[in-house]
């Protein structure tokens, strides 16, 4: 077999030279293109494509391969339901050079059983689990699009080598022994993409590429902030409240949130930043065994609007300020008790605090449920 090179100028791609490869893909032959980490080697997702794939790199055929898609969105076919972490991920680092290895639960692996071809669940599933990929390249994307099949696409090398990050490098390994390459000139890192797995043990780093472990950790982090008018009755007795809730739905312990990579805030939409929480909402939380006492008020402002990615308003009128703010948090601000205000007890006595941390859990546990891990 001789194999064909097409050049391509990944500003003015020729479609007509991508659908010839992605066609040679459906029809079970093997396509060397470039990402911006590396090359990789497209197969379509059948039995005797991937045996082909395997004997081409050396590679052990229990080791799944990374599926690959054209745009974020395509996820959800491969997914029924996706965590707040890898949503987050997701948001933040497709397309681009991430590999997310995403954990399912029975129930829906069971889904994926039912919609997908026998041989093509078979090759995209294993222990649970299915690794994708959406590379941020416009060959790639093209390629991706083309396809009839899902993709998976390893890394041009033979295993145990240096991944190609330059066609010459894809011929050196495989000329005569593929389709065909797509040749669009060196890749952008010329460095593998970070590998991270998603699921019931939170963020897992597998392999640090192009991200390190800092960002990939920055990436994934979700953040949440409760608003009040003062910050020092309903929002701090909220924040306290959701931490310890949330933890609860986590199984972990409050201090290891943020470990985990969950943070939570709350802010005061006017200027009283320092004070304490008042006695009475460290007294109601203390009746729950949450403890408010280091609370310090701080004051609401775009830049934390911007930084956080749930917003849990006590009224409409601070979900207004918030919104004026920031009119982009529109879309991820909302009232704690969903349709209601939560009253305010500033000068009240115990027992209206202790109604309104009632008021606040019921509302926390609430939104929690709503949340998906």
């Amino acid at each position: 077999m001789q194999t064909k090179i097409v050049k391509l100028d990944a500003a003015k791609i020729d479609s007509a030279k991508i659908k010839e490869a992605a066609q040679i893909i459906d029809d079970g032959g093997l396509v060397a293109f470039p990402t911006e980490t590396v090359y990789g080697i497209a197969s379509r997702v059948k039995p005797d494509s991937l045996i082909k794939l395997n004997n081409l790199k050396g590679r052990d055929p229990d080791k799944y391969y990374t599926l690959h898609i054209s745009q974020k969105t395509d996820v959800k076919k491969y997914l029924p339901k996706v965590g707040l972490k890898a949503e987050k991920l997701i948001r933040n680092g497709w397309p681009g050079p991430l590999t997310i290895v995403f954990e399912l639960d029975d129930k829906d692996i069971k889904k994926q059983q039912a919609h997908f071809d026998k041989e093509v669940f078979e090759g995209l599933y294993k222990d649970n689990s299915i690794g994708i990929r959406c590379p941020d390249n416009p060959v790639a994307t093209m390629l991706l699009q083309s396809t009839k099949s899902p993709v998976v696409a390893p890394s041009a090398n033979i295993t145990g080598q240096k991944p190609a990050v330059e066609p010459e490098q894809v011929l050196a390994y495989f000329s005569g022994q593929i389709e065909l390459l797509l040749d669009a000139g060196p890749c952008k890192y010329k460095k593998n993409s970070s590998v991270v797995k998603i699921g019931g043990k939170g963020l897992q780093i597998l392999r640090v590429g192009v991200y390190s472990e800092t960002e990939l950790e920055a990436l994934s982090e979700i953040k949440f902030l409760f608003v009040c008018t003062g910050n020092t009755c309903r929002s701090p007795m909220a924040e306290g409240i959701f931490r310890k809730c949330w933890a609860e739905k986590l199984e972990c312990e409050v201090d290891d949130l943020e470990k985990k990579g969950y943070k939570t805030f709350s802010a005061g939409i006017m200027d009283m930043a320092g004070l304490p929480a008042s006695p009475e909402s460290i007294a109601a939380c203390a009746a729950k065994g949450i403890d408010i006492k280091a609370h310090k008020s701080g004051t609401l402002s775009e830049q934390l609007i911007k930084e956080c990615d749930f917003i849990f308003a006590m009224s409409r009128m601070h979900r207004e300020r918030i919104t004026a703010l920031s009119p982009e948090a529109v879309n991820k601000c909302v009232l704690l008790a969903e349709d209601k205000d939560i009253p305010d007890p500033i000068g009240q006595p115990q027992q209206v605090y202790d109604y309104c941390a009632e008021l606040i859990e019921k509302a926390v546990k609430k939104r929690i449920s709503e949340l998906v891990i």
